[in-house]
């Protein structure tokens, strides 16, 4: 059987680093005789960083290389780890705070599993359906939500829906926000009917020569489709990353079968570069629609 990375590194190392281990390090690498990259990152520099090792942890599990997967989740945890010592520097908070705050939100929101809201609880409300446990869930942020809120406005149902997110993704979490309070279809026909509203729209603004408003529609098609994949249970991100993939994986077949016909992708005409696309598609193992 195969070593994954992390048996192979214990072998070689013959030592099992703590998570103590991991905050000294970032101390010594933040400190004066320490790295100068490191030294010179601030919690904005970080983000971008952050922002890709959760997507390359995204794309191992997607890869399903569970072998790579204990070193992308390290690489996250490590941007956590910087954020804790920003923190400790400025004497805001520390990775102990974090754990502490994170394992108190958890406790209070899992009632039916600690219903004293410690770890020494005995189990609470025996077995609840999942839709039972969601609403639960979605309650006790909605109050989450209101104590935090600003007191200069009214609260909001999408008040910590954070706009940094990737567009695909907080669209996503809009409408299941607001899906949560009611305002949603009925079922996917909705959904769909509102696709193609959106689709018309598109196509009226276009015919008009409206070519800003008819972009402005499309941003609105994008929404309805987004939530169309919301009602069916599936992330936005997620199944565009599967397409892209897809997408990619076929081109770059068209690419090679032209040039092995000694042929060049940009002298190819559309109707050749289709059928080897069609070709592509039929090669593909238990292939769907698409």
């Amino acid at each position: 059987m195969a070593q994954t990375v992390a048996e192979t590194h214990r072998r070689e190392t013959q030592h099992r680093y703590t998570l103590d281990d991991l905050l000294t390090l970032m101390a010594r690498l933040r400190a004066e005789d320490g790295c100068p990259w490191d030294r010179r990152q601030a919690w904005q520099s970080i983000v971008p960083h952050t922002i890709e090792e959760t997507y390359e942890v995204a794309d191992a599990i997607e890869r399903r290389a569970f072998d790579e997967l204990p070193g992308e989740l390290g690489d996250l945890l490590f941007q956590v780890v910087y954020y804790a010592q920003f923190g400790r520097e400025e004497g805001r908070f520390d990775f102990h705070d974090i754990v502490d705050t994170l394992a108190h939100k958890m406790l209070r929101r899992h009632p039916h599993v600690f219903p004293d809201g410690t770890l020494s609880s005995r189990r609470g409300d025996g077995e609840l359906s999942e839709t039972e446990i969601k609403a639960r869930w979605e309650a006790l942020k909605a109050e989450e939500r209101a104590a935090r809120g600003d007191v200069s406005r009214p609260a909001s149902a999408l008040d910590d829906v954070p706009t940094t997110l990737p567009a695909l993704s907080r669209a996503a979490k809009l409408g299941k926000r607001a899906a949560g309070h009611g305002f949603d279809w009925e079922d996917e026909r909705g959904a769909i009917a509102k696709i193609r509203e959106e689709l018309a729209e598109v196509e009226v603004e276009l015919e008009r020569g409206e070519r800003q408003a008819a972009r402005e529609e499309v941003g609105d098609l994008l929404f309805a489709v987004v939530n169309l994949s919301r009602r069916l249970g599936g992330d936005p991100e997620q199944l565009l990353r599967g397409t892209n993939a897809k997408f990619e994986r076929r081109f770059r077949y068209v690419e090679r079968a032209i040039g092995e016909r000694g042929g060049s992708l940009d002298a190819a005409t559309l109707d050749e570069m289709e059928q080897h696309w069609q070709a592509a598609k039929q090669r593909e193992p238990g292939r769907t629609a698409g």
